[in-house]
């Protein structure tokens, strides 16, 4: 079966996800530091790690296994993803690839050298209805995939 492993705490399509998992007949499950109620998210699995920079990626990543799917926006959990052979998916809808993921990672090490170089403040551009609907259609999408092998 597909699992759906959401790196939570900052994901803005929690609700979104899960609802499309449990439509593929996939499960979900919800990784976090802490702070979620399980009682709103009932269809999910919820696992909560200690304190810690990477405690949750490193728990999505050794948990991935080919065919599922990881919603992130970290973009070096993307790549682990994929080394594992697991989808990975931004939560504005942006699929990641073995194609895409270098030119991401690279543009991502870019932007922290300007921002500590003090070229750039940083600021990430507002979620967007349109980012959520291009997510929900992307994940419906790769969830098709996952059911048909491809």
């Amino acid at each position: 079966m597909t699992i759906v492993l959401i790196d939570a705490d900052a994901c803005p399509v929690k609700d979104e996800a899960i609802e499309i998992a449990v439509r593929h007949g996939a499960g979900a499950v919800l990784v976090s530091n802490g702070g979620m109620r399980p009682s709103r998210y009932p269809d999910a699995r919820i696992v909560v790690v200690p304190e810690g920079a990477d405690a949750a990626d490193d728990w999505i990543a050794e948990a991935a296994n080919p065919g599922d799917v990881v919603i992130t926006a970290d973009i070096p959990l993307a790549a682990r993803a994929l080394e594992k052979g697991a989808a990975a998916l931004g939560p504005t809808g942006r699929e990641f690839t073995g194609e895409s993921i270098g030119t991401a990672l690279s543009m991502r090490a870019f932007k922290q050298h300007l921002r500590e170089t003090g070229e750039s403040k940083g600021y990430n551009a507002a979620f967007t209805t349109t980012d959520r609907s291009r997510f929900r259609q992307a994940l419906d999408l790769v969830l098709r995939r996952a059911a048909t092998g491809a």
